[in-house]
């Protein structure tokens, strides 16, 4: 194991042993900004698996996506898990089923087709807000399981905007570089205002297209 390696098992030895639920980095923290470093063994399978385990048991309650770098760990590591507990209304408008648990390393996503969606989109590590963000409905994502098998997946709806929310984190991206500002919302005020199934009524009232 290199120094470099030895430092982040390190680091991942440390955000394994603090108190749960961890703190997640928010908006201005330099790890946000920077391209995760591609995996490619700096850590032992087994420590692989807890931080990958542990990612997975952040999420109940809290979120459908958790990046490293959102934990402060600047690997090209990903998790997603929606067992999409909305109103029947609302998963079909947003084409949202249940998305078992999968592991994203160093993953990729791949339009297909030209069709994009536009829905409210919030993110762990921007407490407080929501904005409309238009997504590919389709993706092909392209990845590596924690056993180094790689795979490829078709998704589409939810499960293709979760896919490329989380590979954004992996490249410095967040939802609000592509969010269509004039949406942009306090938590309280969508609560409030606009959580109808499509964000039509938003785009009306708060004067932003479609």
């Amino acid at each position: 194991m290199s120094a470099v390696d030895a430092v982040l098992a390190d680091q991942v030895k440390t955000l394994l042993a603090a108190p749960r639920p961890w703190r997640v980095t928010q908006v201005g923290e330099p790890v946000l900004r920077r391209p995760a470093a591609r995996y490619d063994g700096q850590l032992p399978d087994d420590l692989l698996a807890a931080l990958l385990d542990a990612m997975h048991a952040h999420l109940p309650g809290v979120g459908v996506g958790l990046a490293a770098p959102q934990v402060g760990i600047p690997l090209a590591l990903a998790v997603i898990d929606d067992p999409a507990n909305v109103a029947p209304e609302i998963a079909a408008a947003r084409e949202r089923p249940p998305q078992p648990p999968l592991d994203l390393i160093n993953p990729t996503v791949t339009a297909l087709g030209a069709e994009t969606v536009a829905f409210y989109e919030g993110c762990l590590s921007v407490e407080g807000l929501t904005a409309v963000v238009s997504r590919h409905r389709r993706v092909l994502l392209t990845a590596t399981d924690r056993t180094g098998r790689p795979y490829e997946r078709q998704l589409s709806g939810w499960p293709a905007r979760i896919a490329q929310h989380e590979t954004d984190h992996l490249n410095g991206v967040l939802y609000l570089d592509r969010a269509e500002l004039r949406s942009l919302s306090t938590t309280a005020a969508y609560e409030q205002h606009w959580t109808a199934p499509t964000p039509g009524r938003a785009a009306a009232g708060l004067g932003f297209p479609l």
